[in-house]
């Protein structure tokens, strides 16, 4: 026991929570052996006080003969020797120091390294400190995929610091909608309706393609990707895509910019007059049908009307009655307006007009029997009060024949 209680003040001078200088003696896969500076008191460097990887080899992070800073933790006897040495810490002071620089520094920005998804959000590290962003101060929408944040160093800002309760809470979101609302000036700044901009497409809805311009997105509804009819967003472009498209209409209030990709490509109207005349007879696909005609598919992208008095000779109530969709038919062009986007067509003027009914032939409207003129000149003689009772002699007895 005198040995024992020897060995023990031997190193009084080392007492827990000094932080020490020590050199690194040996290494190996789990731990370093250390001996503290100025006192020959040895101390192990574990792999768990070292770093927050757990599965880093330690000979990579440290080598013998190099000097480092470390946190005396405890000391730990030898169970089957009287030997003592003492658990020390890099990661701890590291995380010390962190605190004291955190400490009233709440709204600042910091750069962090984000270590693992956890639930709720994200666990990073700032000089060897542990924080955490919550699920939803991660991005200004949410985000389902956190994994691919994972290894990433972040700029964040810090919302709560408190050492001793271990708590230290950054917002991403923020930076990133400050950012954007910088960028969305300067973006904005550059816009006009009418100019063509090249952008990165972001993403891809159901009704259309956000385009990254640069801090802003814009929309490319669906009706402006192409000059098809019916197409579905993923068949036109993909996420990463580099566009060139047109401004269509901007609102920096409320911060929405308006494109078109269809704009910017050739459209099937473009020389459709040296393509198509009146007067042409050509075959076409039947596409549509309504209740005033039939349309065509005249040329890739182009449909004509063939309007339900262009359909036949004989009289016909609706166009489904005597065409179906996807019928190949003969038309003739009657007109061509490629300001408006229009062409109208005819099926009856390529079919001969048919003989008149029998019994129709020869058969002329009568004419109408016209009323005579009335006579309005005025009358040199008076009739008497009644017509009862007199004669023509009466009338005329005086004239000599």
């Amino acid at each position: 026991m005198n040995e024992f209680e020897d060995l023990l003040n031997s190193v009084s001078e080392v007492n827990t929570g000094d932080v020490v200088t020590a050199e690194v003696l040996t290494v190996d896969a789990d731990q370093a052996n250390v001996v503290i500076s100025g006192t020959g008191v040895e101390g192990v460097l574990t792999r768990r006080e070292l770093t927050n990887d757990r599965e880093v080899n330690v000979a990579e992070l440290v080598k013998p003969g190099e000097t480092l800073e470390v946190l005396v933790l405890r000391q730990v006897v030898g169970k089957d020797t009287d030997t003592v040495t003492y658990l020390v810490s890099k990661k701890r002071l590291e995380a010390r120091k962190a605190w004291d620089k955190l400490v009233g520094r709440e709204e600042e920005v910091v750069t962090v390294k984000v270590t693992r998804a956890v639930k709720g959000g994200l666990s990073v590290e700032f000089e060897g400190l542990r924080g955490f962003i919550p699920a939803s101060m991660i991005d200004t929408r949410f985000t389902r995929n956190t994994e691919r944040f994972v290894g990433q160093e972040i700029d964040a800002k810090i919302k709560e610091v408190d050492p001793a309760e271990n708590r230290f809470i950054l917002s991403r979101r923020e930076v990133v909608e400050e950012r954007a609302v910088a960028a969305r000036a300067e973006v904005f700044g550059k816009l006009s309706a009418g100019s063509i901009v090249t952008g990165k497409v972001a993403r891809i809805t159901s009704f259309g393609a956000f385009v990254d311009l640069g801090g802003v997105d814009g929309l490319i509804h669906l009706t402006e990707l192409s000059h098809d009819r019916n197409v579905s967003p993923k068949s036109v472009v993909s996420v990463g895509d580099e566009v060139d498209v047109k401004v269509l209409a901007l609102d920096e209030e409320a911060g929405r910019v308006s494109l078109s990709l269809k704009a910017t490509t050739p459209g099937p109207w473009d020389g459709v007059e040296q393509k198509l005349a009146a007067g042409d007879v050509i075959e076409g696909k039947i596409k549509r049908l309504t209740d005033f005609g039939a349309f065509v598919e005249v040329l890739p992208g182009i449909d004509g009307l063939v309007h339900i008095s262009q359909i036949s000779h004989k009289r016909v109530e609706n166009p489904k009655d005597v065409l179906t969709v996807g019928q190949e038919v003969s038309v003739k062009v009657l007109e061509v307006n490629a300001e408006n986007e229009r062409v109208s067509l005819s099926i009856k003027a390529l079919e001969e007009r048919p003989a008149p009914a029998e019994g129709e032939q020869g058969e002329k409207r009568q004419p109408r029997t016209r009323r005579p003129k009335r006579d309005n000149t005025k009358r040199d003689y008076e009739l008497p009060e009644t017509q009862t009772g007199f004669s023509m002699a009466d009338l005329f007895g005086d004239i000599e024949l």
